[in-house]
């Protein structure tokens, strides 16, 4: 048995005969001192409801509920996993809802009563899609108060990049826009099973109440297309698409013409989003 008192995650895979599918973009944490660090760096948890996104056979789920959340919502869409899930919930009286389905689709805020905790290895096939969702839909404040997150370690650089860093870019402007967001360590490939082919990172992102400048996300998004979908050039040009004269707006709003997309911060972004 395991220090939880279930039994060791190898034995629940084969009992279940839980084999990682490709196709769901699934990679399995046997290291239950590594899910534990996941959840005490997103912990504490004060009460709020925790949000996990595709659990598989649960070794993140035992973590959240052994470091202290008083309840995990877990969505898994592929159903081979709920048997292993059910078993966690039995263990666990009331702190486990287990719904089948895809985290894509789901209304978060009819499904909650207050402010929850994202914490998930998300799959990779959705991860990108899922995060843009969270921080583009809805009003603001969100439906989520913290954000603790796997992605292959490029996108959480993405993320976390600062101006001027080859890796900023989109990815980078509405997260930061949005979130106070860093990169809290790095997740070796041979954690998981299978190997996945590169190098995983935890990523945490909270929510600013406010996000200064305000601006409308959908324009905010026009800018950084255009903007970083030609960032080798000056900005004057990469502009064009969005603003008829994009110079006497970036003189309006002073800054240089001749800079890139990539100088810019994400405040500057919205300010730019608030001239269109």
């Amino acid at each position: 048995m395991s220090d939880d008192g279930l039994p060791p995650l190898r034995e629940v895979i084969e009992a279940h005969q839980l084999g990682a599918k490709k196709a769901l973009g699934q990679n399995f944490l046997f290291d239950l001192n590594l899910t534990r660090r996941i959840a005490r760096a997103a912990g504490p948890f004060e009460n709020r409801t925790v949000v996990e996104i595709g659990p598989g056979p649960g070794g993140l789920t035992r973590a959240l509920l052994a470091e202290g959340a008083k309840k995990v919502i877990a969505v898994e869409r592929d159903r081979r996993a709920l048997p292993a899930l059910a078993e966690i919930a039995a263990h666990y009286p009331g702190r486990l809802q287990v719904i089948e389905g895809d985290a894509l689709e789901i209304d978060w805020r009819a499904l909650l009563d207050g402010p929850a905790q994202i914490v998930a290895n998300l799959p990779y096939n959705i991860a990108t899609p899922l995060l843009i969702g969270w921080l583009t839909d809805g009003p603001w404040p969100p439906w989520f108060s913290s954000l603790t997150l796997m992605f292959q370690k490029e996108v959480a650089q993405r993320i976390a990049a600062k101006p001027d860093e080859e890796a900023y870019g989109r990815l980078s402007v509405i997260s930061q826009w949005r979130c106070e967001a860093k990169k809290l360590f790095d997740v070796n490939r041979s954690a998981f099973t299978p190997p996945p082919k590169v190098t995983s990172s935890i990523v945490q992102l909270v929510p600013r109440a406010v996000c200064e400048p305000t601006c409308e996300v959908g324009k905010l998004e026009r800018v950084t297309a255009a903007g970083f979908g030609q960032r080798r050039k000056m900005l004057r040009q990469s502009l064009k698409s969005v603003f008829a004269e994009p110079e006497a707006v970036l003189a309006k709003l002073g800054l240089d013409p001749t800079a890139r997309a990539e100088t810019l911060r994400a405040a500057d972004f919205a300010r730019l989003a608030l001239e269109l």
